[in-house]
C-alpha cells in the first residue's frame, strides 16, 4: 500500500510504501453472488482489453464509485479487488493535496497496475448548496 510522504516537505509530494497485506478475497467478502461475480467479470474484461484501450487511444483506467456508511465493506471489497488482480493500492487523502500540480505529480508517478483509493471524497470539497430557497409567488 502507498501513502503520501510528506516528511519532504510542502513542495515534495511522493509516495511512501507500507508493507500491507489485506487478506480480503472475493471467496471471503459477504456480498450478493450475482454481484460478486458481476464485479469480477468487469474486472476481468478491463483485464482482456489493455490493448484494445491502446489501440484506440484511450488510457487504460477503470473508475468506481463505492458509498456507503461506514463498516459496510467498501474497504474490503477494493482489498478484494486489489488481490485479485495483484495490483498495487494507493491511498490519496485530499486535504494533502494543495494545487493541480501536486495530484499531477503523485498520478504520475503511480505504477501502471494499481488502484488509487480516494476516501472521504465528498467530504474534502466544500461546495455551495445546490438547493435553491423555495421562492414565493
Amino acid at each position: 500500500m502507498y501513502t503520501i510522504d510528506n516528511k519532504h516537505g510542502y513542495n515534495s509530494k511522493v509516495w511512501d510504501s507500507i508493507n500491507f497485506e489485506h487478506p480480503a478475497t472475493f471467496e471471503t467478502l459477504a456480498m450478493d453472488p450475482e454481484l460478486k461475480n458481476a464485479v469480477m467479470e468487469d474486472l476481468n474484461r478491463f483485464i482482456s482489453r489493455k490493448e484494445f484501450y491502446k489501440k484506440v487511444g484511450r488510457a487504460w483506467k477503470r473508475g468506481s464509485l463505492l458509498y456507503g456508511p461506514p463498516g459496510t465493506g467498501k474497504s474490503n471489497l477494493v482489498a478484494a479487488m486489489a488481490n485479485y488482480l495483484k495490483f498495487d493500492v494507493y491511498d490519496l487523502q485530499l486535504v494533502n493535496i494543495y494545487r493541480d500540480s501536486d495530484l499531477r505529480q503523485l498520478l504520475l508517478s503511480m505504477g501502471n497496475r494499481s488502484i488509487l483509493v480516494i476516501e472521504g471524497i465528498d467530504c474534502s470539497v466544500n461546495l455551495p448548496s445546490r438547493q435553491q430557497p423555495a421562492t414565493r409567488q
